[in-house]
């Protein structure tokens, strides 16, 4: 045998080994981290879970939450994980595109990485998860903001950030529907009105449209926080003649849709999509394919569309007064 054979065999039979030990991994030596935006109700239902993952699968699933909505903060957490050689970081981004570098770095070192709302950074990552395609979400929000508003009057649209590319995605896809099907609705601003994913912050803002725009007629929020502008119209007594249609958690939004200030809630379920990611990540890290057809065990996950890195699921939810009680979340 040669000295060239002797070295080919030795390194197939590293390979075997090596592959061996990877595959024979126990679940609970797997350690798999979700990074959420900040801390709220939608994330601590997206924290339930994960944890529901964790139980089934037996994997170290975890959530690691930032103080606040800085995506610097996002971005040391993932550095803190890139040294503890975690196996996956799963992560919703505040600033995709802040996140490129160091998710290039995660990823250099062996790490798997899955996002979740961030189909622009798609390219730099494992794989991005969807609920659905960003453009339907947005177009139901449009249609249904101009339905209710008789297709006529002023309207304004909210966003939680302007780096938040899945609120700027349905922000666009709303606005792109009304500008070709209701000519008669005017919408007030060239960009969206930031709420930065806070109640208080979406309510002082629509206070102050309603002030400087006494004709306005509808409002739609792609935050989770437009219960702020339901609470701000009913303040104002505009609730018979302002519509409000947002993205929504039905605990914050309940109230508002039941007494009618908020008319329109939609969403999809964080824990799902948490529990989704998390098992997506887990079948990479364990070297196997998400493809067109895979499961991923959550409710809108059965049977996911793969095109290049994105991963479609269609987990839509329309809430209503009548149905809101329904949901857990």
């Amino acid at each position: 045998m040669t000295k060239r054979s002797v070295l080919l065999l030795s390194l197939i039979a590293v390979l075997i080994f090596s592959w061996t030990a990877f595959a024979a991994k126990d679940p609970s030596e797997i350690t798999i981290v979700m990074i959420v935006k900040q801390s709220d109700p939608w994330f601590d239902d997206m924290e339930r879970g994960i944890n529901q993952f964790r139980e089934d699968f037996g994997v170290n699933a975890y959530t690691l939450v930032p103080e606040s909505g800085d995506p610097a903060l996002q971005i040391a957490i993932m550095e803190n994980l890139i040294a503890q050689q975690v196996d996956a970081i799963t992560i919703v981004p505040n600033d995709p595109q802040a996140m490129i570098p160091v998710i290039r770095k995660a990823r250099e070192a062996g790490i798997v990485v899955v996002t979740h709302e961030a189909p622009n950074i798609a390219e730099h990552v494992d794989l991005d998860l969807e609920a659905f395609r960003n453009e339907d979400f947005g177009v139901l929000m449009g249609k249904s903001l101009a339905e209710k508003m008789g297709g006529k009057g002023k309207y304004a649209g909210f966003v939680g950030g302007l780096t938040m590319t899945t609120h700027m995605e349905w922000y666009k896809a709303a606005v792109q529907y009304i500008e070709e099907n209701y000519p008669e609705m005017v919408n007030i601003s060239k960009e969206p009105f930031v709420d930065e994913n806070n109640l208080q912050v979406a309510y002082n803002r629509a206070l102050e449209i309603l002030r400087v725009h006494p004709d306005i007629r509808g409002f739609f929020d792609c935050s989770a926080h437009g219960a702020g502008i339901a609470q701000a119209v009913r303040e104002r007594g505009r609730s018979e003649d302002v519509v409000v249609a947002s993205l929504a958690i039905p605990s914050m939004s309940a109230t508002f849709l039941k007494d009618g200030s908020m008319d329109h809630g939609q969403a999809w379920r964080p824990a799902d999509a948490g529990y989704a990611t998390v098992y997506a990540a887990y079948k990479l890290v364990v070297g196997e394919e998400v493809t067109t057809g895979t499961d991923l065990k959550a409710p809108g996950y059965e049977d996911i569309i793969v095109e290049g890195k994105i991963a479609y699921g269609y987990a839509p939810l329309v809430i209503t007064a009548e149905n809101v009680d329904d949901f857990e979340f």
